[in-house]
């Protein structure tokens, strides 16, 4: 098992190292190796003068002085011939600087993606103080190579601390230390992993050796980029003999670099490009045992026959015992608020659903639900709802009674606020059906909406088999609204979620800001106008909030909190003014009984929290 965890972490590194979500450091990797490249001359060859020094030629072999740390080796500024016997050693370390900035950044990256947060939140620090500092330090550097005394002052401590021209990998590792504290790979699986374990303060040799395998793996096409970069500069004479113009647009570069991060001005090009890893990335970290490797080292190990279960089956199957419903937080509907288990319910058919109230695809999956049990409940069928909150304020249990009550949930429900039973089920989707037998073994898995017709023929089979020869009502009739049209996908206005479908406008977040709508929205996409406050979750309305969607859809729906009012319009033309009151729920905004295409405009009142657009 470690050396297969091992050879994951690894091969995902690799793949994580010629994602998208490189671009951002490619220019600095880029840049340190070619300022390296500059520094020493290739033997043999005769090396350039340096721009703007004076003084008779000289035949001896010479070399440019190590000036500085910056960039992983600094350039020129002087000649000077070179001690006996120190070629060799020399070339050894032009090589390996810009090696030094790579290492300096799979290093940072690695401890603070294990243990920063953790860190932090033991000092009682902000959780981007990390990042903060990486861009200032990048910045600084570059900062250094643009003006030669900031340069010498930031020298100085690497000058001592490392002696000779050896301080220039020193310099280097540090410059690879600030790119390792903004440098956010692709999620996926690997990520993941190491995430919960940072989250969960749950470390152990599998999650440090997992976490260092993925760092290795990144770090061998970052060495590729660096080694480039020096190996253009070493064979364009151009580039050498003007060491110091170079110097300063590779100072230039850094401090660029380090103001488009810091504005995550690369979103939307990240966004523009294809994700030509996503297939690559799947077939390593996402098969069955990648994930029983990953679930090691989290601790949620997937149940071998649950992960073999294939969803939406058309036959009953045997997917192994029910894991057991932990750490859940609340219960209601039951007697007295008594916790349920599954054992107790031997006996019983159990169908578990995983749900959140203000996810529209759950609402839609409640009537057939709120059927089947009051059809089937006194005939031995016992419906749990899991709800696993997609949003802060799902967390709160009179929320959740009060969206039960509205919805017409009278059948048990489990508050999993930690998902704890989410992650013993391995679970990926709301809403999710996992449906369990008298003996407590799972014989069906659906995840999503539609196949009801499916699912109550099922429920109907076992319950005829733990109670042979009993006599059930007819089957239940409910509508299945579950839309089979193509339209537009969740949308969410929280940038923790990420900003995919945002037209191109930049977000600034946790602060209010002016946003200037653009001329056309694209399609599924969206876009700010008037002043917004962008949070995590939701983002909150200024003055002269306005926000404009370019939708395909029977019915569009949106989360909304605080209190006002939001003026609805399509196409330009005025449809409904919402009053919006409480705490945060589903509205809709628009229905059709056709899927149509069109612009959503709407303005809203100072205080409206928008969280998240559903569609039907």
């Amino acid at each position: 098992m470690v050396i297969t965890l091992i050879l994951i972490g690894f091969l995902a590194g690799l793949v994580t190292g010629i994602s998208p979500c490189i671009l951002p450091v490619l220019p600095v990797i880029f840049a340190a190796g070619a300022a390296s490249g500059l520094e020493d001359p290739i033997p043999g060859s005769t090396p350039p003068v340096a721009e703007g020094l004076t003084g008779p030629p000289t035949s001896d072999p010479v070399r440019v002085a190590d000036v500085g740390v910056l960039a992983g080796g600094a350039v020129a500024t002087a000649v000077r011939p070179p001690a006996a016997g120190v070629g060799g050693r020399a070339e050894l370390r032009r090589h390996r600087r810009p090696l030094a900035v790579v290492a300096g950044l799979v290093v940072s990256f690695a401890i603070v993606t294990l243990i920063g947060s953790w860190l932090l939140s033991v000092l009682g620090l902000p959780q981007d103080l990390l990042r903060t500092i990486g861009l200032v330090v990048l910045g600084l550097v570059g900062l250094g190579l643009l003006v030669p005394a900031v340069g010498e002052w930031l020298e100085r401590p690497f000058a001592r601390l490392a002696r000779g021209h050896q301080r220039s990998d020193a310099g280097g590792f540090v410059l690879g230390l600030s790119l390792g504290l903004v440098f956010v790979p692709c999620a996926g699986p690997v990520l993941t992993a190491i995430a919960v374990v940072s989250a969960n303060h749950h470390y152990d040799a599998s999650s440090v050796l997992l976490t260092a395998a993925f760092a290795l793996g990144i770090a061998v096409p970052l060495s590729v980029f660096a080694v480039l970069g020096q190996q253009l500069a070493e064979h364009m004479p151009s580039v050498r003999a003007r060491a110091a113009t170079t110097r300063r647009v590779i100072g230039a570069v850094l401090i660029v670099t380090a103001l488009v991060v810091g504005a995550n001005w690369t979103d939307g090009l990240q966004r523009a490009l294809p994700g030509y890893t996503n297939a690559l990335q799947s077939h390593i970290e996402s098969n069955i045992s990648a994930r029983q490797a990953l679930g090691s080292v989290t601790g949620n190990v997937v149940h071998g026959d649950l992960a073999n279960c294939t969803p939406a089956s058309p036959v009953l199957q045997a997917c192994g015992t029910a894991p057991a419903l932990t750490g859940i937080s609340q219960w209601l509907n039951t007697p007295d608020d008594r916790p349920l288990t599954l054992n107790g319910l031997r006996g019983r058919v159990v169908l578990v659903d995983f749900w959140t109230y203000s996810c529209i695809n759950c609402q839609r999956t409640l009537p057939h639900l709120e059927a089947w049990n009051r059809a089937y409940a006194a005939d031995g069928l016992t419906i749990i709802g899991v709800h696993t909150p997609e949003f802060a304020f799902e967390h709160v249990t009179s929320n959740v009674v009060q969206a039960a009550r509205q919805l017409g949930v009278v059948y048990p429900i489990a508050q999993d606020n930690d998902y704890a039973t989410w992650d013993a089920y391995d679970n990926e989707y709301w809403p999710a059906e996992y449906l369990i037998d008298a003996t407590g073994t799972i014989r069906h898995v659906d995840f999503g909406e539609g196949e009801y017709g499916q699912t109550e023929s099922f429920i109907r089979h076992l319950l005829v088999a733990s109670h042979p020869g009993l006599r059930l009502p007819a089957a239940t009739d409910v509508a299945d609204l579950t839309p089979d049209e193509e339209t537009t996908p969740e949308t969410y206005l929280g940038y923790q979620h990420g900003t995919a479908t945002l037209a191109d406008q930049t977000v600034v977040e946790d602060r209010m800001a002016a946003y200037q709508a653009p001329s056309s929205v694209p399609a599924d996409e969206y876009a700010y106008g008037g002043n917004w406050t962008i949070g995590q979750e939701a983002s909150t309305a200024g003055n002269g909030a306005a926000l404009s969607l370019q939708f395909e859809a029977k019915a569009v729906y949106l989360v909304l909190g605080g209190s006002g009012t939001v003026r609805v319009s399509v196409n330009g033309r005025s449809t409904q003014t919402v009053t919006v009151g409480g705490e945060p729920r589903l509205y809709q905004l628009v229905g059709s009984s056709h899927v149509q295409q069109g612009l959503l405009s709407l303005s809203l009142s100072p205080g409206v929290q928008a969280y998240d657009f559903t569609f039907g």
